[in-house]
């Protein structure tokens, strides 16, 4: 006679079913195709470039790539002048986003302050953002011409003379001044969106405070809206840290380099002088300066509970 000294808990345990197995459902299959191609499209383009920079590209008889070890990467740690791109890109990238950021959300303020006639001050707000940089970068040049140029003209009537884009100083502001005038729209659109969601019984509790204008913008508005701004910065940034077409349209980054910024210097590097091999080591930097900047923004983002 044998006895069973299986305990309950066992049996019970051999009594329940095995877990199904997870399956791919119809969604996923028919997404599987489309990740494939992503995949394609950007980690084969990522591994070439990874690649091109431990090269020496030689286009002359075909494509060919001979190993040159880190060569492409010590020149690019020892050229005197990619100190000065960089420097020059950081004063770009600085300026531009700080001067979009203020005059967005002071024009983004005004708009919402308005009762009547804010849809079409909004859509003429808005042109610039719809018009092509290259277009941005052509109209700039036409209106700073020395000869016919109006904003040239105004300037002469102001006591400056001179060539706009033919300056160091002058050339360099006239490049960041197109920059703002086309992107700050975007600023202020994202800041009115902000501004709409602010609660009025806030506002009216403020009010009956005695608060005045200037205390209810820095003690309620702005910080109802600090979110909306992050988010907003953060689009500027990723754009901004590679802006290539109005500089390239007016002064093809001169004169004597005042204007000549890492993209530029990128696109010259690879298509003017074919140095494909150093191209893809600016190009690999530009990128890992891009991710810094993102994942600073994801961490504030992160720390008030808006990446998740």
């Amino acid at each position: 006679m044998t006895t069973d000294t299986e305990s309950p808990t066992t049996a019970a345990r051999s009594a329940d079913p095995a877990p199904p197995r997870r399956r791919i459902g119809f969604t996923g299959r028919m997404m599987a195709p489309g990740i494939a191609l992503l995949a394609a499209l950007t980690v084969l383009p990522f591994v070439t470039i990874v690649v091109m920079s431990f090269s020496e590209v030689h286009l002359l008889g075909g494509l060919s790539l001979d190993f040159a070890g880190l060569s492409n990467w010590a020149r690019f740690f020892t050229d005197p002048e990619m100190g000065w791109f960089w420097l020059r890109t950081a004063l770009y990238f600085v300026l531009t986003l700080g001067l979009e950021m203020v005059l967005g959300v002071l024009l983004a303020l005004c708009v919402w302050r308005l009762i009547r006639g804010r849809n079409l001050v909004l859509s003429m707000l808005l042109l610039p953002m719809f018009v092509a940089p290259v277009l941005v970068g052509l109209l700039g040049r036409f209106l700073v011409d020395p000869t016919i140029g109006l904003y040239s003209w105004l300037l002469e009537q102001l006591g400056y003379g001179g060539d706009v884009l033919g300056g160091t100083f002058s050339a360099f502001a006239a490049v960041v001044a197109m920059d703002v005038w086309e992107w700050t729209p975007l600023i202020a659109l994202i800041t009115l969106a902000g501004l709409t969601s602010v609660p009025l019984p806030l506002r009216e509790a403020a009010a009956l405070d005695g608060a005045g204008r200037w205390q209810t913008l820095r003690h309620i508005v702005l910080p109802s809206i600090s979110n909306v701004l992050l988010v907003a910065l953060l689009i500027r940034a990723m754009d901004a840290i590679r802006y290539f077409d109005i500089i390239w349209v007016t002064t093809n980054g001169g004169p004597a380099n005042a204007t000549k910024i890492v993209p530029v210097r990128l696109y010259e590097t690879a298509f003017r002088f074919f140095d494909f091999g150093y191209a893809a080591v600016i190009g690999l930097a530009m990128l890992l300066a891009s991710i810094v900047i993102a994942r600073t923004f994801v961490r504030m983002l992160d720390r008030k509970g808006l990446a998740r």
